[in-house]
């Protein structure tokens, strides 16, 4: 089912959370709010919108961890439901886009319920105070030709890193929506 992203609850404070990574390294969210800021992608394996994305996300993410903005990204979906996005199946999406960022597995789902995403790939960008300030799409070439695209998330971040403050226009994300286990 395709969905958008709600509009920024600008200034909304992240929770801290703990998760792992598919070998087992712990990352919580106080020790990856850096002092630019910290992006958090909910995305998975399976989605096409994601897929279609990696490349670019990638890209993006290198530039903004270049200029000292931390990235994480969070897998939500039941896995058990979804295979295509289990622990195993992340290493290797993982490995064949070269991530840079933590890919984190939020087994329990708390994390994805916690922050009230709603799809894969949903952007929630903080500033140093953990204060949401982004919560947009990635680009604005959405499932085209990304040749001339406008990089939305980068300069957001880029924004938040410098002010603290984002963007106040901003498109929605939209992908598949999260798999919940009923």
């Amino acid at each position: 089912m395709l969905l958008e992203t709600p509009i920024c609850d600008f200034g909304w404070k992240a929770p801290d959370f703990t998760l792992k990574d598919v070998d087992g390294k712990s990352f919580t969210l106080s020790e990856q709010l850096g002092e630019k800021g910290l992006l958090i992608a909910f995305i998975c394996n399976h989605c096409p919108y994601v897929q279609r994305i990696a490349q670019r996300l990638v890209q993006d993410t290198k530039l903004l961890m270049a200029e000292g903005i931390n990235v994480v990204a969070i897998m939500s979906n039941d896995y058990n439901y979804v295979e295509a996005d289990s622990p195993e199946n992340m290493k290797k999406f993982a490995q064949k886009h070269n991530f840079p960022f933590p890919y984190l597995v939020d087994q329990e789902q708390s994390v994805g319920k916690l922050y009230g995403a709603v799809c894969t790939p949903d952007f929630f960008a903080f500033n140093s105070q953990g204060e949401l300030q982004y919560r947009g799409r990635l680009d604005d070439a959405r499932m085209g030709d990304a040749a001339h695209r406008v990089p939305e998330l980068v300069n957001a971040m880029r924004m938040i890193a410098k002010t603290g403050r984002g963007p106040t226009e901003q498109v929605p994300s939209m992908g598949c929506s999260i798999k919940w286990r009923s």
